[in-house]
């Protein structure tokens, strides 16, 4: 079930998307940077990542990885990576196709390119439309592709187990518009934390067979029911709401609404959430700092109570401040 047809059935719709003009930005920089047989993509990752290997040459080699659907695509792209790291070469995949475990089921993703190196290292590469300006991207940005591309190396991961002399790097080359040019850079992320998090939370995830065996009988997702029905339904599966989840999930703003009726903590953020302890809803947390509820002796309700004390001694004297300004401007007249 697509989440994007199920937030528009409940009314919820994601108005976020990358607009048409950027997607086009995006595919024409990496276009550009992909030309000629990826001549200028291998430049730079050979600057940044070649080692002792010999640079490549006009003999790279970018097999064909077209196959029937995604499964036969992973498929393709397993054999290609298998080949190249026997051959010994430089090899470029251009949108390899790799599969990963989630939650029990395969999830098929498609990175920008892998680099295979003569030394039967393989490199994840991230080609990102936002610049590059004096060596230095946006943060939240590099962030995010970190993120994104610590998923392929893990998917990579499986392929390099059964393959012989095969190892993923952890430091992947992020490829960027150099400062307000179209011209490519590039620089070398390091990966490790990233992929580790990630990892973690794999291992945690419930299997979606667990999940649907939990629902009531009868449950349904067919967009075709009604709101109401569409709303029992969504209910009755846990959701960890966070305001990250507006950047990446179509169903983000209906989730977000659900935390704000019931009140819960983790509308404000994780880091706030993990600050509070106990306390679970935004009125517990008003409680608790105005004494009318929580253990004076718990760290958390001592903090409120002494922030909420400090507000009040700073309302106070702004008030004090603005009486005494109005005195004052009323005898000058």
């Amino acid at each position: 079930m697509d989440k994007g047809v199920l937030a528009q059935a409940l009314g919820s719709p994601a108005p976020f998307g990358q607009s048409q003009f950027a997607f086009m930005r995006g595919n024409a920089f990496e276009a550009k940077v992909k030309a000629d047989g990826g001549a200028e993509l291998l430049r730079l990752l050979y600057e940044r990542l070649g080692g002792s290997s010999p640079a490549p040459g006009p003999e790279v080699a970018t097999p064909d990885l077209s196959a029937a659907g995604p499964e036969g695509r992973a498929a393709r792209t397993a054999l290609a990576l298998r080949e190249a790291t026997a051959a010994g070469g430089w090899a470029l995949l251009d949108h390899p196709m790799l599969a990963l475990e989630v939650a029990g089921s395969p999830a098929y993703l498609e990175p920008d390119a892998v680099v295979v190196h003569p030394d039967g290292r393989w490199t994840v590469v991230e080609i990102k439309s936002f610049p590059m300006i004096d060596a230095s991207a946006d943060a939240a940005k590099v962030g995010a592709a970190a993120r994104q591309a610590a998923v392929y190396v893990l998917a990579l991961e499986r392929v390099a187990a059964v393959t012989e002399g095969a190892e993923v790097g952890h430091r992947v080359l992020l490829v960027c518009p150099k400062d307000f040019s179209n011209l490519p850079t590039a620089s070398v992320v390091d990966v490790r934390k990233q992929r580790a998090v990630t990892r973690r939370q794999l291992t945690r995830l419930t299997r979606i067979e667990d999940i649907a065996g939990a629902l009531p009988e009868g449950t349904t997702f067919d967009p075709a029911c009604s709101p109401q029905e569409l709303e029992s339904a969504v209910s009755a599966v846990t959701a960890a709401y966070a305001p990250e989840c507006l950047a990446a999930c179509e169903l983000a703003f209906h989730c977000r609404a659900r935390s704000r009726a019931e009140g819960a903590v983790e509308t404000l953020g994780r880091s706030v959430r993990g600050e509070l302890g106990g306390l679970t809803t935004v009125a517990g947390v008003l409680a608790a700092a105005a004494g009318k509820e929580g253990d004076p002796a718990d760290p958390t309700v001592a903090a409120l109570r002494r922030a909420a004390a400090l507000r009040a001694e700073a309302l106070e004297s702004a008030a004090a401040l603005r009486g005494q300004a109005r005195e004052e401007a009323a005898v000058c007249r």
